[in-house]
């Protein structure tokens, strides 16, 4: 065990040399407490968990209510953030499902897709290492007003997100880039002041495609 998390934070150290996983120790210990409480272990999981896309859909609770839901989300992470924490906000609560929202943030920081893809993959191999049945969903990059000038780099991103999801029946791919879009427009309308962060409108999209994939 301790050589596999030796490897992994050696891998960290590699793709994402600038960036400091430790910052978010706080919001993970943070949300490690507030699940110690409210998680009932007797029930199947589903974890949602990435960055503030995840951190800040504050009604999933009540939109899944007929589930045991977690929302271990933490704002301004990329892959190799949750590639750190993948013990502490996944595996700990043992889910048979999980919808992971990372890359966004990547993009922005200037990573190539084919660098977020081999995180991705990694965090994949320790889910699987964990439980190999575990269904994983992967959610697609979102456009958004202030990165809307990435968007080729977003698109391209996606398409190996999916391409992967091929690889395994037990992965898929949510596409919420399409939907977010006024045919091939951004929808201004769906964002937050700040251009990035989406509305209630924005989530509404957002249920519409994750719903399928939680029943």
């Amino acid at each position: 065990m301790k050589y596999i998390i030796a490897v992994s934070y050696l891998f960290i150290f590699m793709v994402g040399f600038s960036q400091d996983p430790g910052r978010f120790i706080n919001e993970v210990e943070s949300l490690q407490k507030k699940y110690d409480t409210l998680w009932d272990a007797s029930k199947k999981t589903i974890v949602f968990t990435g960055s503030s896309s995840i951190r800040t859909w504050n009604n999933l609770n009540t939109l899944f209510h007929d589930h045991e839901i977690l929302n271990t989300g933490f704002g301004g992470s990329q892959t190799t953030d949750l590639l750190a924490y993948t013990n502490e906000l996944i595996l700990r609560y043992n889910p048979h499902k999980v919808f992971i929202y990372e890359g966004d943030n990547d993009l922005a920081a200037q990573k190539r897709p084919k660098e977020i893809i081999n995180t991705t993959v990694e965090i994949i191999k320790r889910i699987k290492d964990k439980n190999k049945e575990t269904q994983i969903i992967l959610i697609s990059a979102k456009p958004s007003i202030v990165r809307w000038s990435l968007k080729r780099k977003y698109k391209n991103l996606n398409r190996k997100l999916k391409k992967l999801c091929k690889k395994d029946d037990l992965l898929q791919f949510a596409d919420v880039w399409k939907p977010m879009l006024d045919k091939r427009k951004l929808n201004r309308a769906i964002f937050e002041e700040d251009g990035l962060h989406m509305n209630s409108k924005g989530y509404e999209i957002w249920y519409t495609v994750i719903k399928p994939f939680i029943n």
